[in-house]
């Protein structure tokens, strides 16, 4: 008895309580509650939020930008690399589950990914593997046009490793904004009038885009994609977005 009770009093005393959990890790939307008044930047099913353990973190709520967070007193802070801070109270945090309520009300709800990686390189949600989603400050030439693109291809081959690694069944392909329609045995470039809004926000001006959609379009045309002999569809994309990146050098 005497040491059950020494137990208890040791973990009353100040530094031994039981360290809180942090909602560090790859998280998805999943869904929205609340008002509608307000879009809150744009969440869809398209967005996410990374925080690594580094307090680094990566996001994509409408716009796509980076920093690093922190947890406090039970609010999620993010610190633009631009310099500006965000607020979000964790309403609610548990495991595979995190919900943020947004400046108009909503609670927003995340669903927890596998989200460990051993450098930015392999991981889909990195600054470095999301420089397509940075509009630039100036028009691209010709050659940064396809640098931009080979980012994209290289965001959808390190996309499908990640899948292929963790064992998904299934990943979203249809949410995020590319000019590249993905179907379950192939893919083809959309036509500029079917590209998604925020795919035009990527680019300088409208006829920088327009450029862009040209040159993939040409490498389609022009262009032969050795499809691998597999029945697995991530190995099948991952092959085929390197060959795209190699006809984008």
């Amino acid at each position: 008895m005497f040491y059950l009770f020494a137990a208890v009093v040791l973990l009353l005393q100040p530094g031994c309580s039981i360290k809180k959990p942090v909602p560090e890790g790859l998280w998805f939307y999943a869904y929205t509650s609340g008002t509608n008044e307000s879009h809150d930047g744009n969440i869809s099913p398209a967005s996410f939020i990374n925080l690594q353990p580094d307090n680094s973190y990566t996001r994509d709520f409408g716009r796509f930008d980076y920093g690093h967070w922190e947890e406090k007193d039970s609010v999620l802070l993010l610190k633009t690399i631009q310099g500006d801070t965000m607020l979000y109270p964790v309403k609610y945090f548990y495991k595979k589950q995190l919900e943020l309520v947004t400046i108009s009300g909503k609670t927003v709800s995340f669903e927890r990914q596998p989200g460990k990686f051993s450098n930015d390189a392999e991981n889909p949600f990195s600054v470095e593997n999301n420089q397509w989603r940075i509009p630039p400050a100036k028009k691209e030439t010709g050659q940064e046009l396809k640098n931009r693109l080979r980012n994209h291809c290289r965001f959808y081959e390190i996309y499908f490793r990640w899948a292929l690694a963790n064992g998904l069944n299934t990943v979203d392909v249809r949410s995020t904004s590319s000019l590249i329609r993905i179907y379950g045995n192939g893919f083809a470039v959309k036509e500029f009038n079917d590209l998604p809004p925020a795919w035009h926000t990527y680019f300088y001006d409208e006829d920088d885009c327009y450029k862009a959609n040209d040159i993939l379009k040409d490498i389609f045309e022009h262009k032969d994609i050795a499809w691998s002999q597999t029945n697995n569809k991530y190995k099948m994309f991952i092959s085929a977005f390197q060959q795209l990146q190699q006809y984008l050098q």
